[in-house]
């Protein structure tokens, strides 16, 4: 048995939101959602994620990938998150930002997020001056 073969077989498709701290509105700088793009086709090409599509709003992104087994939600994003955030603070940034990305992410194990569930989560995001608040649930 080749030791570099995995017996596990995966067809999880995760989409995934996740946003600049402060709900910052970096992807409007210029440039920077292209380096974000390459950057982040780059990191999923090492590692051997499928990158499905990738979407970048004014102040989050969307990212829908099929990944090896070997990796978990939070393994993508740690990786996607720490692999453009320091070059895209260095690059664009320089001083600016002490970190690029929230901590948060939204994952859905659907191919389609309904935009009612995504609008929710952004909205518990805090802005730049805000603290978190979570909207109370209406009965």
């Amino acid at each position: 048995m080749n030791a570099n073969r995995s017996a596990a077989v995966s067809t999880m498709t995760y989409h995934f939101v996740f946003c600049p701290r402060y709900r910052r509105k970096v992807f409007l700088i210029d440039g920077l959602r292209d380096r974000f793009t390459a950057l982040t086709v780059q990191i999923c090409a090492q590692n051997d994620i499928d990158l499905i599509d990738l979407e970048c709003g004014q102040d989050y992104c969307r990212m829908l990938v099929h990944a090896p087994p070997r990796l978990g939600p939070a393994d993508v994003m740690r990786l996607v998150k720490r692999g453009t955030g320091a070059i895209l603070r260095q690059e664009f940034l320089p001083g600016k930002c002490p970190q690029l990305w929230t901590r948060d992410y939204f994952i859905s194990g659907a191919d389609e997020i309904p935009p009612d569930v995504l609008e929710q989560y952004l909205k518990t995001l805090p802005k730049r001056g805000h603290s978190r608040e979570i909207p109370s649930q209406s009965p």
